[in-house]
């Protein structure tokens, strides 16, 4: 139980020993190269008892994927093909016999439920609007009002350009918490993680308003794809760095220091309480130039759906695909920290798949997983993968 009315304040170092023997396992990869990360501090309410929905969720290290190559024609997402395919991926995850009971498991008719979007890069590379649209069905086939559940992110002028609107059901809200960079009209001013990165003059990252006090449940929809500072982009960073404000600063070229800040702003109450269910979209993954890549030569229609409640263990399993894909490729590994792959220049970046703007920080998922927050070994790791019948 969070009570608003006290306030609690914690201190999270950088803790680079915590995960040197996953380095251990990234023959490419240097952290010496790395400045350390300074403290940051935590400003949060106070918690009597956590949610057992709350990260890792119901069910930890369990991710279940399903793949149907009809799913994602002609870069043309069907509707009715991921209908079948998140349900049976749910009934998969909690044992149970039909999708409603499974919805059932995470939310409630008298909850106002969040589904925390990824519309960076669209109309490219995007949280697709045809799975938005059947989370939002699952989610009134349980009893929550159509005018209780809202589909959300940071930035209202992204949510637009991924056309959003137009595929969920008259009642639902479109939400943005803020038209430009750095307003805080739409962020509570008693919940943030503070450190100084790079001198930087403001130094305090918000959480998003709608979290802290306007929704009871987050549904969290993250896309497949790589980032040229955190490694990849999966349901941590999709949550983190899309309830916080100010989260630009924690990178300036070659550096990077999404982590530990990932882990951190995942761990703060109450987003950690509320968000229960993470369905990943792999319909296209993005395996370089992420977040914001528009390049089709990076984007593979894969036609993944993934789905858990451990978002720790579904970003190692993404990871996963993503080095894969590069090896495949024929790309640097995301562990690499070869100097000579990085380059000031953007567009040779989102040409060049051999180069980089940053020295990316893939650790974070392993990170998260040492705050509690899931598990990243991939021996423990309860991967079930579905076909396509």
């Amino acid at each position: 139980m969070i009570d608003r009315r006290q306030f609690v304040q914690r201190t999270c170092l950088g803790g680079l020993a915590l995960y040197l023997d996953h380095w251990a396992t990234s023959p490419a990869y240097g952290q010496d190269l790395i400045p350390p990360a300074p403290p940051i501090h935590v400003n949060e309410p106070a918690v009597s008892e956590r949610s057992p929905l709350g990260m890792p969720g119901l069910f930890p290290g369990r991710v279940v994927e399903i793949q149907n190559s009809q799913a994602i024609l002609n870069n043309r997402v069907s509707e009715s093909v991921i209908r079948q395919m998140l349900e049976r991926a749910l009934r998969e995850l909690t044992g149970t016999e039909d999708a409603r009971e499974a919805w059932s498991k995470f939310v409630e008719p008298k909850d106002v439920v969040g589904i925390k979007i990824n519309p960076s890069g669209a109309p490219a590379c995007c949280s697709s609007p045809e799975i938005v649209s059947e989370i939002v069905a699952g989610v009134h086939s349980v009893g929550v009002p159509l005018e209780n559940i809202r589909v959300y992110d940071r930035y209202a002028y992204e949510i637009d350009i991924g056309s959003y609107q137009a595929l969920v059901p008259l009642g639902v809200r479109v939400v943005g918490v803020e038209d430009r960079r750095l307003g805080v009209s739409g962020y509570d001013p008693d919940i943030y993680c503070e450190a100084n990165f790079f001198g930087e003059w403001e130094t305090r990252s918000y959480m998003a308003s709608i979290v802290s006090s306007g929704l009871t449940k987050i549904i969290n929809v993250p896309t497949m794809k790589d980032h040229s500072a955190a490694g990849v982009t999966g349901c941590l960073k999709n949550l983190g760095y899309g309830t916080f404000n100010n989260v630009d600063r924690s990178h300036r070229r070659p550096f990077s220091f999404t982590d530990p800040l990932i882990g951190v702003m995942c761990s703060v109450e109450p987003l950690r309480s509320k968000a229960v269910l993470h369905v990943m979209d792999g319909m296209r993954m993005l395996w370089h130039g992420g977040p914001l890549s528009q390049n089709a030569k990076f984007i593979f229609p894969a036609g993944i759906l993934m789905v858990g409640t451990d978002p720790v263990a579904m970003d190692t399993i993404e990871l996963e695909k993503i080095e894969a894909k590069r090896l495949e490729e024929r790309a640097p590994s995301v562990w690499s920290r070869d100097p000579k792959s990085l380059t000031e220049n953007g567009g040779e970046f989102y040409e060049d798949a051999t180069k980089n703007l940053y020295y990316r920080q893939p650790h974070h998922i392993a990170a998260a997983g040492a705050r509690g927050l899931g598990i990243s070994d991939v021996k423990r790791i309860d991967h079930r993968v579905l076909g396509a019948g």
